[in-house]
C-alpha cells in the first residue's frame, strides 16, 4: 500500500482538485480530501478530528464535506457538517464509500472513482445549498497530507 505522501500523483491531485473546483462552482458547500497513513479505531471518528482540524466546522453555511483516507490502514470516511448531514444522511454516505470502495478493491482508477464521488457529492448539494453571486472559495481545494 502506498504511503500518504505518493497515494496520488501530481498528475492525479490535480484532477482531484479539479473535480472540487468544478463541484463548488455549483454549491456553497466546501469540499475538501485528506490523506494520511494510520487510523487507530473508526475512520469516521477519525475524520471527525480531522475535519475539525481542517477549521471545516468553520464555514459560513456549515455544509463543508470530507473525504478521508488512511492508505496503510486501508479505512476510508466521507462526512459532512451538519448543515450538510441533517439533508442528505448517512445513506448517502455510505453509498459512496462503498463504490469508491469497491473501484479501489477491483485495481480501477482510484483517482476517477474518487473524482466521480466528488462530483456526484457536489450535484447532490447543489439541491439544498446553492450557490448565491456573494459567494468565496473558503477552504483550500488542495488535498491535505497528514502523518
Amino acid at each position: 500500500m502506498k504511503s500518504a505522501k505518493n497515494f496520488f500523483t501530481k498528475e492525479e491531485q490535480q484532477k482531484i482538485m479539479e473535480a472540487i473546483t468544478d463541484a463548488e462552482h455549483a454549491t456553497s458547500s466546501e469540499i475538501r480530501v485528506h490523506v494520511e497513513n494510520f487510523c487507530i479505531g473508526s475512520a469516521v471518528k477519525r475524520a471527525e478530528k480531522v475535519f475539525h482540524k481542517l477549521n471545516m466546522h468553520k464555514t459560513k453555511h456549515q455544509n463543508a464535506v470530507l473525504f478521508y483516507f488512511a492508505t496503510v490502514s486501508r479505512k476510508m470516511a466521507i462526512i459532512g457538517d451538519k448543515g450538510i448531514h441533517e439533508k442528505v444522511g448517512d445513506a448517502f454516505w455510505d453509498q459512496l464509500v462503498t463504490g469508491i470502495l469497491n473501484s479501489f478493491k477491483h485495481d480501477k482508477d482510484k483517482t476517477s472513482a474518487l473524482c466521480t464521488a466528488i462530483v456526484e457529492v457536489g450535484s447532490k448539494l447543489k439541491q439544498h445549498f446553492p450557490i448565491d453571486d456573494n459567494d468565496t472559495n473558503e477552504l483550500p481545494n488542495e488535498i491535505s497530507i497528514g502523518k
